[in-house]
């Protein structure tokens, strides 16, 4: 199975921002605890490079690794190096996906409108993520997205919470990027807020 079916079957991707590499960790493993096997690590988090390269190592195919808040081709190469297995922008920079793309690595950028989205699209951007997707109208504007583009796969993030992800899966979104409703809390309650969240994906996509 592709980094991106995989992704699209789980269809959650928990954004691990902590301020120190033990609070990422625990997260990590309080995530998988709840069933979802796929952790973008961002680049905000203390030592998140050897991060990656350590639940790489430890981890194998058991989970799906990727970077977040990577901002530019260096960065990029930087992690893929460490063994990300994909890279995810919170903007569009062209040279970061020629990069990922030259790596054979999937690379997300972020961006907000038509145009950008369009524009990483034909640099051959995997997906796009449309952020931040709570100050863009939430899932009627990326179903508004989908209408002309259906060819585009997005992962809305920013403000995606348990009362709304349902309505982000049936617009159409290939996964959805979840942060701190998510990744905060004790152990217990992140391993039962990521049950929670892989539950819902489950039943929207029943529907």
């Amino acid at each position: 199975m592709s980094v991106v079916d995989r992704i699209r079957q789980i269809g959650i991707v928990p954004v691990v921002r902590a301020t120190s590499s033990d609070e990422a960790l625990g997260a990590v493993e309080a995530i998988r605890a709840g069933g979802i096997s796929v952790l973008e690590i961002t680049m905000t988090v203390p030592g998140a490079v050897k991060i990656i390269k350590t639940l790489t190592l430890q981890l194998g195919d058991e989970a799906l690794i990727g970077a977040g808040t990577v901002l530019d081709s260096e960065g990029a190469r930087e992690c893929i190096d460490a063994g990300a297995r994909f890279i995810v922008s919170p903007a569009l920079d062209v040279e970061t996906i020629e990069t990922c793309r030259a790596l054979n690595v999937p690379i997300f950028p972020g961006a907000p409108t038509p145009t950008e989205v369009l524009t990483a699209w034909k640099a051959r951007a995997d997906a796009v993520k449309i952020f931040p997707a709570n100050a863009l109208d939430g899932a009627s504007y990326l179903k508004s997205l989908k209408a002309p583009l259906p060819q585009i796969e997005l992962i809305p993030t920013g403000g995606v919470s348990l009362d709304n992800i349902g309505e982000f899966i049936r617009a159409g979104a290939l996964a959805v990027g979840v942060g701190a409703d998510l990744v905060k809390g004790d152990a217990a309650a992140i391993t039962a807020k990521a049950r929670a969240y892989a539950e819902a994906v489950r039943a929207a996509r029943d529907k």
